[in-house]
């Protein structure tokens, strides 16, 4: 697993999930795949790990607000994750350096994780869980407005232009047609998400593009479980009784699977195929959060919710074609590749 630290480490912002990953730059061929783009069995399976452990964590947000406040479902989610990745941060020696930014690793933390999986775990309390891991494919949409927001335009081409136009017009068709009228404000909750997904890597990409990936993470939840504690006191939002065993699961799958291991499952598959490779995981997450929806929860889809997925997934496409094909071109003459995408 590479620890991602000094001159010879890539930051790749990955759109596909919550975190920004460091590898380092050593090549055009990776472990997992061979000069023919044949990639192995272990990549492979690296592949499908992610893509369900960033597909499923909608399916069991929904499942936990049934019996838990929000405020309680970040705060032990967070607050589980970092205890199983700080010791992996403290052996690599990266908690301190990450702390020495203290600034904006606050800023990171609150637009990353506390701001946003709150208004998620809220906005899952009314809205279906497919619907709201579908709206989160449209976070690189955000993530060009972000880009002008802080003055560094991406150039775009005419297909970059018309993914954003598709996938607006994706998002409308979902929050028009298939998304009633009582759950509107629940959508502005994900728009809140939406947006704080898109300014955390924008955040690590200008202010801490040389720390490394797993104390940044370890320490973002930490700080996130930390800054909950004070809220869920003042709220009174703690349980009176002990949740059911299938809420108390769905926060263990949360933190578990859906933040600490699939930071590290990301990291491996970046190491085995690259980075440019591993954001095609972008276009799994919302499929796997459609079916995930449908087969546990029952959940309905409608022919607006197949054309909205069609629809964001195309634009989120088009919109990062451009980008993606650039790094491509840039890894082939063995140079630090940057990422600047997000998905769900």
């Amino acid at each position: 697993m590479p620890r991602g630290r000094g001159a010879g480490a890539a930051q790749n912002c990955q759109s596909s999930s919550r975190f920004c990953l460091w590898q380092p730059a050593t090549g055009t061929a990776s472990a997992g795949a061979d000069t023919m783009g044949v990639v192995n069995r272990r990549a492979l399976l690296l592949f499908a790990g992610l893509g369900i452990a960033w597909g499923i964590p909608y399916l069991f947000i929904k499942v936990a607000v049934g019996e838990l406040e929000p405020a309680v479902v970040v705060f032990a989610r967070s607050g589980l994750a970092a205890v199983l990745l700080i010791p992996l941060a403290v052996f690599r020696r990266e908690v301190a350096v990450v702390l020495r930014r203290w600034r904006p690793m606050l800023a990171y933390t609150v637009v990353e994780i506390v701001l946003p999986w709150y208004f998620l775990s809220s906005a899952e309390r009314q809205l279906p869980s497919s619907t709201a891991g579908l709206l989160l494919a449209a976070v690189p949409l955000a993530g060009v407005a972000v880009a002008f927001a802080m003055g560094r335009p991406a150039r775009l081409t005419g297909l970059n232009w018309l993914g954003i136009l598709i996938g607006m017009l994706g998002v409308a068709g979902l929050v028009g047609l298939d998304v009633g009228g009582s759950d509107l404000p629940s959508v502005l909750e994900m728009g809140v998400v939406v947006i704080g997904y898109a300014l955390g890597p924008a955040i690590l990409s200008r202010w801490m593009p040389d720390l490394p990936g797993v104390g940044v993470v370890a320490v973002s939840l930490a700080g996130a479980a930390i800054i909950y504690i004070p809220v869920v006191l003042l709220t009174r939002s703690w349980p009176t009784a002990w949740p059911s065993a299938q809420v108390t699961g769905s926060i263990i799958v949360l933190a578990v699977v859906c933040s600490a291991l699939a930071f590290l499952l990301m990291v491996g598959l970046i190491a085995e195929i690259g980075p440019v490779k591993a954001t095609t995981i972008t276009y799994v997450n919302p499929a796997v959060a459609i079916i995930a929806g449908v087969l546990v929860l029952g959940e309905r889809v409608t022919v607006w919710t197949v054309i909205g997925f069609v629809l964001v997934l195309s634009g989120s496409w088009l919109v990062t074609r451009r980008r993606r094909e650039a790094a491509t071109s840039v890894a082939a003459g063995d140079m630090p590749v940057p990422i600047e995408e997000r998905g769900s």
